[in-house]
């Protein structure tokens, strides 16, 4: 860890390694529900999102900022570009974190963003699965078999009785060895699949966290009940959900303003199939009681998940005031 002071105070330069060793998975559950319910009470900033394709990816930029004692604001840029481990052995998705005082403007931390981003999505994915699945849930299925996939089967596995999860992959070489890897994990039956249809018939909750750009999943392949956490479509061309599977369930977001634009609530808007009014909630609203959660084992429930900056602020602000304790002096070098 390397630091320079700004005005007096040290700017710490943190690695993914380091950040690992300050936070774990488990840590960001309690981190991600705060979030979302400082935003619910006015207490977060402004947020902002901005795309930029290029030929190969894209780049994403997230802004925003939470109130926990004083004000701190975070700005996240991450390159999606992912072909990267196939032809070039790098990650898919890289970037990096700022954190500033939100009353000075001091930038106090720049860190690698991926661990951080992983864990607050999978975490976020379990918060909301806890007031909006149903809680006897037992059979999940996961679209998508890559880390995001991995961290989504973690967290769920914590707030609810799984017992069973489906993998489907594009590569069925990689939903094959994630079937191994994670039933031997989390000791429960993980299979691989090949048609989402069947596996999805026997299934309480989905999770879609794939790069797509079509939808993966009909409207037709959707059981009474399901919750369906819509975790890949973070850019505006990106869609896993046929839009049709909105207008039969209750829809909640994490930020109304952001899915209005992007993710699966932007293509179903265009389609005509929902309005932005017709949105039932936010999470954060659900979270303080302004809006119902789940009313029923039957209803359709649909989380609409783009990923905020509230969240990736919320892990930054937990990493840097850890580093900074006096715990934390004494496992970090800390320089001028």
């Amino acid at each position: 860890m390397v630091s320079r002071s700004v005005k007096n105070r040290e700017t710490l330069l943190l690695s993914g390694e380091e950040i690992s060793q300050i936070l774990q998975l488990e840590d960001y559950f309690d981190l991600m529900e705060d979030a979302f319910r400082l935003y619910a009470e006015d207490k977060s900033l402004d947020t902002g999102l901005l795309h930029i394709d290029t030929q190969d990816g894209e780049f994403h930029i997230k802004a925003g900022g939470l109130v926990k004692g004083k004000a701190y604001l975070g700005l996240k840029l991450n390159g999606g570009f992912f072909q990267n481990q196939k032809r070039f052995g790098l990650p898919n998705i890289q970037g990096i974190i700022v954190l500033c005082d939100g009353e000075d403007g001091s930038p106090l931390a720049i860190m690698e963003s991926v661990g951080i981003t992983i864990n607050r999505t999978g975490a976020t994915t379990g918060v909301a699965a806890k007031y909006l699945a149903k809680p006897n849930s037992e059979t999940v299925t996961i679209c998508g078999c890559g880390t995001q996939g991995r961290v989504q089967l973690r967290s769920l596995k914590q707030v609810l009785p799984l017992k069973k999860a489906f993998a489907i992959d594009m590569d069925p070489d990689i939903s094959a060895r994630f079937a191994i890897e994670m039933a031997d994990e989390l000791q429960m039956e993980v299979m691989a699949v090949d048609v989402v249809e069947e596996a999805l018939a026997e299934s309480d909750v989905l999770v879609t966290c794939t790069p797509s750009s079509s939808p993966l999943i009909k409207a037709s392949m959707i059981p009474d009940g399901i919750f369906i956490a819509a975790v890949g479509a973070d850019s505006p061309d990106k869609q896993e959900l046929d839009v049709e599977i909105f207008s039969k369930a209750k829809v909640v977001v994490d930020l109304l303003d952001q899915c209005i634009n992007v993710g699966e609530l932007h293509h179903a808007i265009a389609a005509g199939v929902i309005s932005a009014e017709e949105v039932h909630a936010d999470l954060g609203q659900v979270i303080v009681g302004d809006r119902t959660g789940r009313t029923s084992d039957e209803e359709i429930i649909v989380f609409d998940a783009t990923g905020s900056a509230l969240q990736d602020t919320a892990g930054a602000i937990a990493v840097y005031q850890r580093a900074i304790s006096d715990e934390g002096r004494n496992n970090f070098s800390f320089f001028s």
